[in-house]
């Protein structure tokens, strides 16, 4: 699926419709975020998050790495692998510890082995002054909220 983003609004409006089809309980969910420096995945990892109540400011975690968010029950890690020099270092990251919630992952390059489990993969990529998105579903989940989420906008 493709979306045109013209401005950085766009993207947090795409963020909004993807929540919006994202199930109820995402625990276990990954959401690859690909794209050049500065092409949108952290305001489109900001837009998601917001999407789902939180108030402030969204730190980006790239010196953190993981900025973990509770949303009303719905737990949210933003992650940032651009540190990241060997896929191992996700063991020390505690990877498997963070299960339990949504997982955006931007540079997912640095953990190639990350795309075996995932379920959706957003590329953007830059069209002239804006964007372009690539939304693919890696997973059978994936792939049917994908179908929806492109239903839904063809009904717009």
């Amino acid at each position: 699926m493709k979306q045109e983003l013209p401005e950085p609004a766009a993207t947090g409006a795409f963020a909004e419709r993807l929540s919006a089809v994202l199930p109820a309980d995402t625990a276990g969910w990954t959401l690859l975020l690909e794209g050049e420096l500065g092409a949108g995945k952290s305001t489109f990892a900001r837009a998601l998050i917001r999407s789902y109540g939180h108030e402030g400011a969204v730190p980006s975690p790239t010196y953190t790495l993981v900025e973990p968010y509770d949303l009303s029950g719905r737990i949210i890690y933003h992650v940032d692998l651009y540190r990241v020099a060997e896929e191992e270092e996700l063991r020390y990251l505690g990877w498997t510890d963070l299960e339990d919630g949504l997982r955006l992952v931007e540079w997912p390059d640095r953990a190639p082995g990350l795309a075996a489990n995932a379920d959706l993969r957003l590329s953007l990529d830059y069209a002239g002054n804006g964007r372009i998105a690539s939304l693919e579903g890696l997973s059978t989940r994936g792939r049917a909220l994908v179908e929806e989420l492109a239903d839904t906008q063809s009904k717009d």
